[in-house]
């Protein structure tokens, strides 16, 4: 049997035969429903472009600024980038290499140096890129030989062939980690929308704080001013006097300190977004305060399809079958491997006016390579692939766990914080008309200094607790967009232990950076 024939009944015999890999898929530990009340109203598809139902141009510019600005972004941009040149290179792999090469000689030897130069006879001295014979002839003398150009193109293949499946392995595990780092800048793109934005509203929440504190300092310096003329006249004890003073100070020591506040979170949105402070703080001015949050109902009733939608649980799961697939290339390397290569070409001589060209060609080697003694590294490596497997498994489920958790609590609070509303507007319209009572028998002489300063007390604890209850209410929304993925949405492609080469990771989502939300 010639050596053709021996390659090709390896290769029918061998090739195709894989070793088994731990499954690529494994079950996480999901609820058959929520544990936590459920939104009512609104649409479930409005989640991806839910920062434009605020009807805030500011904010959805700020997001985008963000985006633009982002170091992790950007940082996960560049691993997507890697991780596609590593899918290639592990594609290209699979596939047999074919050089190219040209080689051109001239000498008078017919065991001359390769490469392109000259060779002739030399007297006494050889020069580089020269070869030939030494004599002590003069040069031209009869007994030299006639120089012969020798000039060569060639091509030469060579093929690995897959007999165990560990390139297919490594083709594999290189297709998840690529799913897997789009997966990842998805998620870098939402924690960075979600990031701004709750940046944002702190920022509004600051400037209703504000408001607060200024018509309570207000309020107290007039009062004070009011006492202090009443206790210069005899009407009113110094004490009194001397407190609606404290009380006034007091206001202004919590006044300076919250515009301090707001100033903070300004620069927080400065430093995310990039944009200049000073073109930046005007528009903050300009914009609304208060926001409507649009009622949208973006949960799916079944946890485990609304957990398919997160891209970091979704990383997760790629993470299990890019593990399962090392495992295999890991096992495949304890086995032999064939190797398969050949070329053609043709040559040209010439010398002394004659030339003759001739086609050339090589089958072979075919190389059958078997692992013998090498201390027990390749089952070590085996081990150590199957212990990132298990690794890898672990982490899917507990991020599938912290998955639940998240949106859950977001349900929780989302609920708690809607119920909470009706009563705190209510309390602070009590707590001002009871103020306002509380004043006009001030005024009157009917009340003391002392009762008017707890009225006001009182009122200004509810509007602080209204104004904390509108930022716990956008937190809650803000995880709640976060815990759900942001409105990404998976690529159709089936995680398998043979992903197919022609799958890409940005079939079913948006990968450019520039997406908007």
């Amino acid at each position: 049997m010639g050596l053709p024939a021996l390659s090709l009944t390896l290769l029918l015999t061998l090739t195709g035969c894989g070793l088994m890999r731990p499954p690529a898929q494994v079950a996480a530990p999901t609820p058959a429903q929520w544990n936590a009340p459920m939104p009512h109203g609104g649409s479930t598809i409005a989640l991806a472009d839910w920062w434009r139902q605020l009807d805030d141009p500011l904010l959805v510019e700020l997001i985008e600024a963000a985006e633009a600005a982002s170091p992790n972004l950007a940082s996960a941009g560049a691993r997507v980038a890697e991780a596609r040149s590593t899918r290639i290179a592990a594609g290209a792999v699979l596939l047999p290499s074919l050089d190219g090469s040209l080689t051109g000689t001239r000498s008078n030897s017919a065991f001359g140096s390769s490469g392109v130069g000259t060779t002739g006879a030399a007297g006494s001295t050889a020069t580089t890129g020269t070869t030939g014979a030494a004599t002590s002839s003069a040069p031209g003398a009869s007994g030299a030989s006639p120089a012969i150009t020798t000039l060569q193109a060639s091509l030469q293949s060579r093929w690995e062939v897959d007999l165990f499946g560990r390139l297919r392995a490594d083709r594999d595990a290189a297709v998840q980690r690529d799913e897997s780092a789009t997966a990842k800048w998805h998620d870098a793109r939402v924690s960075v929308a979600a990031e701004t934005a709750n940046a944002y509203f702190a920022e509004r929440a600051c400037r209703l704080q504000l408001a607060v504190a200024e018509n309570d300092t207000r309020s107290r310096s007039e009062t004070a001013r009011l006492t202090d003329l009443s206790a210069r006249a005899g009407f009113t004890a110094p004490a009194d006097a001397a407190l609606a003073r404290a009380s006034a100070s007091d206001s202004s020591a919590r006044l300076t300190q919250q515009r301090a506040t707001c100033a903070v979170q300004r620069k927080a949105l400065v430093a995310l977004s990039g944009i200049d402070e000073r073109a930046l703080e005007p528009r903050l001015a300009a914009a609304p305060v208060q926001l409507a949050l649009p009622a949208i109902q973006p949960v799916a009733s079944v946890p485990a399809e609304a957990l398919a939608q997160r891209p970091d649980v979704y990383a997760s799961e790629l993470a299990v079958a890019a593990a399962s697939a090392d495992v295999g290339s890991a096992e495949a390397e304890r086995y032999p491997k064939l190797t398969l290569s050949g070329s053609i070409g043709r040559v040209r001589y010439a010398t002394s006016g004659f030339s003759e060209a001739l086609n050339t060609w090589t089958l072979g080697p075919a190389t059958l390579t078997f692992p013998l003694l090498d201390g027990g590294a390749r089952v070590a490596n085996a081990d150590a692939a199957r212990a990132r497997y298990a690794e890898a498994v672990s982490q899917y489920r507990a991020n599938v766990r912290t998955a639940v958790r998240e949106v859950e609590e977001a349900l929780v609070n989302l609920d708690a914080t809607s119920a909470r509303t009706g009563d705190a507007d209510s309390a602070v319209q009590n707590y001002q008309a009871s103020f306002n009572a509380t004043q006009a028998r001030y005024d009157s002489g009917l009340a003391s200094l002392f009762e008017l300063e707890d009225s006001r007390r009182t009122l200004f604890t509810a509007q602080t607790a209204r104004v904390s209850l509108q930022r716990e209410r956008t937190d809650a929304w803000v995880s709640l967009y976060r815990s759900l993925g942001g409105g990404w949405t998976r690529a159709s492609t089936t995680i398998s232990s043979a992903a197919s080469t022609s799958a890409s990771p940005s079939n079913a989502t948006a990968a450019s950076p520039r997406e908007k939300q």
